[in-house]
């Protein structure tokens, strides 16, 4: 990203104010957050050697307190970020009109991937927990996951997901480059260059794991049916 598009709409707040905003919106996206998600995204890999397995790495925990803790930290900076992104997203204008530089495409895919990730999120923390919690009265389940994400009978579950997670790996992955240059950790073009790779590297490994964790949940989701159809023709005694 050049000189010049990194300071795209950074003009627009001024003050020690505005800098304590976007240092503080910065440090919650990549810190709590990112290492949260990259735990998170481990630990539904978990998926890949069958429902148990991901049971005790994703749903089970050590106390209702364990998990009352654990959704704060996760929640509490994702709400905090949003408010700061969101705030950003609608005084930020991009410069596609005048530089047709590179980092003005990764500028507006920034902004649409908050955006779709904003929605993912919305529709994840509902299935996943509110829906479980408050109108099962019990934890997720990766029966109840894994069939929705194979047979997608309530909508379409699982494009949502590739999609969904596809915007926070990028999303993520290309903000650890404007967290670097916002914090100072690279300086000169070159140094900007040379840290690109570790944000595309990032958002692979990132993307890796998501799909990687959506596969096994739909192929878990795959052999349930299975099981249940098979059931179902077999003749009663």
């Amino acid at each position: 990203m050049s000189a010049t598009t990194a300071s795209t709409g950074t003009t627009m707040e001024k003050g020690p104010a505005a800098f304590f905003k976007t240092r503080l919106g910065s440090f919650l996206a990549v810190v709590p957050l990112g290492l949260w998600t990259a735990n998170h995204l481990w630990n539904n890999l978990a998926s890949l050697r069958g429902g148990a397995a991901w049971e005790a790495a994703v749903t089970h925990h050590s106390s209702p307190f364990a998990e009352a803790l654990g959704a704060i930290i996760a929640l509490a900076p994702l709400l905090l970020h949003t408010v700061w992104g969101l705030a950003r997203l609608f005084m930020w204008r991009p410069n596609v009109g005048s530089y047709s530089y590179y980092g003005n495409v990764k500028f507006i895919l920034q902004r649409l991937s908050a955006v779709g990730v904003l929605l993912f999120l919305a529709a994840h923390i509902y299935l996943a927990w509110i829906k479980p919690h408050v109108f099962e009265g019990h934890g997720e389940e990766f029966e109840d996951i894994a069939k929705e994400m194979f047979t997608s009978a309530d909508g379409p579950t699982l494009i949502v997901y590739l999609l969904g997670t596809l915007g926070v790996s990028y999303h993520l992955g290309n903000g650890l480059q404007t967290w670097a240059m916002g914090w100072g950790l690279v300086g000169s073009r070159e140094a900007v260059k040379k840290f690109e790779w570790i944000s595309i590297t990032s958002f692979l490994l990132l993307l890796a794991m998501s799909w990687g964790a959506i596969y096994g949940l739909y192929t878990g989701g795959r052999e349930i049916v299975a099981k249940e159809k098979a059931a179902a023709a077999a003749p009663a005694h």
